[in-house]
């Protein structure tokens, strides 16, 4: 079986796209960072440092040093599949950062897309 696309896509090539949506709604570069290393467990210097060794999808998530558990607390829909029945491991943390993603750029408050309300 072949790797999806994705999985060999750099995340740095990914990223500008990620802060341009959130731009075009009004949001900032600093909350989709926010966003990522709540989700990642990355400091902001490791997250950098990922972006600057253009490191794939399959092993910016590999590395990530502590995925949050508060995660799984996402739900909805993303590109026509909900988020929660996606069976790929790696496929459902790529779709849960692209579902927090949108939740900013529809202008959702940080406090609620980081799931804090519910801890």
């Amino acid at each position: 079986m072949t790797k999806h696309r994705i999985y060999t896509t750099s995340f740095a090539s990914v990223y500008p796209l990620y802060v341009a949506k959130a731009e075009r709604k009004g949001r900032t570069k600093a909350e989709v960072d926010a966003i990522i290393l709540w989700l990642t467990g990355f400091s902001q210097e490791a997250f950098d440092a990922q972006l600057a060794a253009k490191t794939d999808f399959e092993t910016f998530f590999a590395q990530a040093p502590g995925l949050n558990p508060a995660r799984t607390g996402i739900k909805g829909m993303i590109c026509g599949v909900r988020v929660e029945e996606i069976a790929e491991p790696l496929m459902r943390e790529i779709r849960y950062l692209d579902k927090l993603v949108d939740e900013l750029a529809k202008g959702k408050a940080m406090d609620k897309i980081l799931r804090r309300a519910e801890a």
